[in-house]
């Protein structure tokens, strides 16, 4: 997955805010580098900006990454639909669509985003101050699915989501990061379903 490096256009400048490009120069390459290719200068080149724009906006690594950590969390809540679940009246099957269809998209569309969440979580293992920056931004998601699961009929809600986002995040990591090969969207939905049932059986 090879770092674009667009040529600076004032009308993309415009609609898009600097902060944005940065952020996500800085997440297309933590997917295709690694955290050691997360330099200031190499941001600059991949988001087509003049040496020093990107020391400008985050002067620090830690704000760097946190600029990243930020962007990223609104990229995959767009994707994730947060806000958006269905409610405990459409049924386990509703939801695990919902879910099967956000998750099969962050693995045949947004790669990039799985494989830097990836580098930002390990990062966020040896900085502190990081780590409780990227707890707070992911809080978010663990609510929303939260709400939905107690909606369901969860009894316990706090281990159902636990389940839930680790089952989603080891299916990721295998067909990212492992042998396996991306699932079809079906396969992903009865998944996701057998879990949901298997925790709401009464």
């Amino acid at each position: 997955m090879p770092v674009h490096h667009p040529t600076p256009e004032p009308e993309r400048v415009a609609s898009v805010s600097r902060a944005d490009l940065v952020a996500d120069a800085a997440i297309a390459l933590l997917a295709e580098r690694g955290m050691r290719g997360l330099t200031h200068r190499a941001v600059d080149e991949a988001a087509g900006l003049a040496q020093g724009s990107t020391s400008n906006l985050a002067r620090t690594r830690q704000a760097l990454l946190e600029l990243a950590v930020r962007r990223h969390a609104e990229r995959e809540a767009g994707v994730l639909g947060l806000g958006g679940l269905p409610g405990p009246e459409e049924g386990v099957d509703a939801l695990a669509r919902a879910l099967a269809g956000a998750v099969h998209r962050l693995l045949s569309e947004e790669r990039v985003l799985v494989v830097a969440r990836y580098e930002l979580a390990l990062e966020a293992t040896r900085r502190a101050e990081l780590r409780e920056f990227y707890d707070a931004t992911g809080a978010r998601f663990r609510e929303a699915l939260r709400g939905t699961v107690v909606g369901a009929g969860s009894r316990e809600p706090e281990r159902h989501v636990l389940s839930l986002v680790a089952w989603a995040d080891g299916l990721m990591f295998s067909c990212v990061a492992g042998g396996f090969g991306a699932p079809s969207q079906d396969e992903v939905r009865d998944g996701v379903r057998e879990l949901l049932r298997g925790m709401l059986w009464r």
